[in-house]
């Protein structure tokens, strides 16, 4: 890539296809969500009339994104769910738009009602409040479109987005997907251990077992406490523990640049070139800056690229 960072404006797909065969290392996104927002342009993706339809046109953007990465890339992917015929689209279960959603219509950032598709109607497949699984539909389809599906990782939310629902939990929860393009990948995972502290018993009178099988041997005090720390450092866990962020100029939850930098820094080697199809407000340009990657952004929404450059302009590398 001639630049350390590129954002372009316009559609995913079509700009996609310009760009070189194996020129990018990784991929970190996070696509619209079904039936959330209207962001007011024809070839926005999430508006679609069913989830299936909405399914294939990420399958054929991701499949540009398999295309341009290198062999050893991977794609990291945040996607969450809906509840088909769910009020939380702004309707009930008849299809009447609720009085207490019409307030949100049209409001930046938030969902306008009038153009979401209303998730209502059996069609065959659905019933009122089936949750939808649009995730892993998304990640079994990229299966079968020739990634490899290498991991679910939860990204557990402390500080979820209240909900007054009386007959489930309170969603707390989404999806990254790590998916590669080959069986054989870069995954730096030193760069992403953890401080590890293992939990030890006693068997048999025999000195201290800790959990991974190294022995503690004698009696001594240090023998005797709970916790014996064995190595320094520990494999990242799938569960990634991080609050959800709100930039002002957006006036919506993005993903927050904790969760993008693991993803990253295992993902992406430092001399290696990240790309992101659905920049949104630029969070993951933002966090590849601050780590010395290359990057690319495209965002279909023109406001949103204005947003995006200006949040990365205020970033300075800290390798290059």
């Amino acid at each position: 890539m001639k630049d350390d960072r590129q954002i372009y404006h316009g559609d995913c797909l079509e700009i996609l296809k310009t760009l070189p065969s194996e020129s990018v290392n990784c991929c970190i996104t996070s696509p619209p969500y079904y039936g959330l927002r209207d962001y007011g342009n024809e070839k926005q993706i999430g508006l679609e009339d069913t989830p299936d339809d909405y399914i294939d046109k990420l399958v054929c953007v991701f499949r540009e994104i398999k295309r341009i990465l290198r062999p050893d890339g991977t794609l990291w992917l945040n996607i969450g769910d809906s509840y088909w015929g769910s009020g939380s689209r702004g309707y009930d279960f008849t299809g009447k738009m609720t009085e207490a959603s019409k307030v949100q219509e049209g409001s930046k950032g938030t969902i306008n009602l009038s153009n979401l598709p209303k998730l209502v109607g059996n069609r065959d497949r659905y019933k009122n409040k089936d949750l939808i699984g649009i995730p892993w539909m998304l990640a079994f389809a990229l299966r079968k479109d020739g990634w490899y599906l290498r991991q679910d990782i939860i990204w557990h939310k402390p500080n979820p987005m209240p909900e007054s629902v009386k007959d489930r939990c309170t969603k707390a929860h989404e999806y990254i997907f790590l998916l590669s393009k080959s069986p054989n990948y870069y995954f730096d995972y030193e760069q992403i251990q953890e401080d590890a502290t293992y939990k030890s018993d006693k068997r048999n009178g025999q000195g201290r077992i800790a959990y991974d099988g190294k022995r503690v041997d004698g009696e001594d005090d240090k023998a005797q406490q709970s916790f014996v720390t064995i190595t320094d450092k520990r494999n990242k866990r799938d569960v990634w523990s991080v609050s959800p962020s709100h930039i002002k100029e957006a006036h919506f939850a993005t993903y927050p640049e904790e969760l993008v930098e693991p993803c990253i820094l295992a993902g992406c080697p430092r001399d290696g070139v990240v790309i992101d199809p659905f920049l949104g407000s630029g969070t993951t340009g933002r966090v590849a800056e601050r780590l010395g990657r290359k990057w690319i952004g495209i965002e279909l929404n023109e406001e949103y690229v204005e947003i995006a450059k200006e949040r990365t302009n205020e970033i300075q590398s800290t390798l290059f």
